[in-house]
């Protein structure tokens, strides 16, 4: 599936933290309580007390998007940051930061790094304070089935302490890199996406090569794709109509008729999928010189597998290129000419490249 910018959520700071998740269809609200470690300047290690409410509106099915509003973040800073900040004059903070949170999205994990700003905040002479930070976050796609985690990890900071008069202190900027404490809960937030009851319907149109014949033969049908309770696909092919050259000049037509073989098994991952697809081929009807040399019971003597892959451009809700190779195994029961005719299509190197398009 085609790659899109995942950007999630989570922002804090060593003075002033943020956290940020992503959401799009029915809103959750979060208000999550964690504690970090941050080193700061004179003082050493302290331990801030974050907290983060949002509103997330999450999506239902694989390719919504997730989207977050109405974001507060605070952070408590205790008491011994804000005497070692007064022992340099400071009288006010400002800064940036840099968040690390997770996404995990089916088979997808993703590493956020969300940059957020924290607002200039005036010093209490002494006791703990409450700073602010802030940041956007844009829409996510989701392009997954399965349990959804938006989950907080550290983050670092670039802080700035400022005089009355707004001029440096003797820190100038700092950075200090917080860590989040052990056994906490890091998980924002968690949902499941599922998929319509009915899946993922495409028509399909394209080719399939086979090699052996030296042709090319075009395709028409349709697919599903089904991912609960597991995946399955079930392609549908209509009947194609093979012309080929044997030996260069001696014209001859077959017509091919694929079909799925027993259940079919699959995965999905990063907005696309690989099917394990059984597929047996019929050849009812083959003519050579315009004179037919098939009986209709004429087959492949085994199944055919196949793994059907989604490429570059592929979306679940879309539909784009899936491609595939296959093996034509012996021919069954196709008369007199059984051995010859199984000659004629026996062999690897086949191939498929067809289109789907949503419906």
């Amino acid at each position: 599936m085609p790659k899109a910018r995942w950007l999630l959520a989570a922002g804090l700071a060593c003075l002033a933290v943020a956290c940020l998740a992503s959401p799009s269809a029915a809103a959750t609200q979060v208000d999550k309580k964690l504690s970090y470690t941050c080193p700061f300047p004179l003082i050493g290690e302290q331990k801030l007390d974050v907290e983060v409410k949002a509103s997330f509106d999450v999506p239902s099915a694989p390719g919504g998007t997730l989207t977050t509003s109405g974001l507060a973040v605070s952070v408590i800073v205790p008491d011994k940051a804000t005497r070692g900040l007064a022992l340099v004059g400071a009288a006010s903070v400002e800064g940036t930061a840099a968040a690390e949170v997770t996404l995990a999205n089916g088979s997808l994990t993703l590493p956020v790094t969300v940059p957020l700003t924290v607002a200039k905040t005036t010093l209490p002479q002494s006791g703990p304070f409450t700073a602010q930070a802030t940041g956007s976050v844009p829409p996510i796609v989701v392009p997954n089935a399965g349990k959804t985690t938006v989950a907080l990890g550290g983050f670092s900071t670039r802080l700035t302490p400022k005089k009355a008069d707004g001029s440096f202190t003797g820190l100038g900027s700092f950075t200090s890199d917080c860590t989040l404490d052990p056994g906490q809960d890091s998980v924002l937030l968690s949902f499941d996406v599922g998929t319509t009851q009915s899946g993922y319907h495409y028509s399909l149109t394209g080719t399939t090569t086979v090699k052996a014949l030296g042709t090319t033969v075009p395709l028409n049908g349709s697919f599903a794709v089904t991912t609960q309770p597991s995946f399955s696909d079930r392609p549908a092919f209509d009947p194609a109509q093979a012309a080929f050259k044997l030996f260069g000049f001696v014209p001859g037509t077959a017509e091919l008729r694929f079909a799925p073989d027993g259940e079919q098994t699959g995965s999905l991952g990063d907005g696309g999928f690989v099917a394990h697809t059984n597929l047996t081929l019929a050849v009812p009807q083959v003519s050579l010189f315009g004179l037919p040399v098939a009986d209709q019971n004429c087959r492949t003597s085994a199944p055919i597998p196949v793994d059907l892959r989604t490429g570059t451009g592929f979306a679940l809700a879309a539909g784009g290129p899936v491609t595939g190779t296959y093996a034509i195994p012996p021919l069954t029961d196709c008369g007199a000419f059984t051995g010859y005719l199984s000659s004629l299509f026996q062999g690897e190197g086949n191939a498929f490249a067809v289109a789907l398009t949503a419906r």
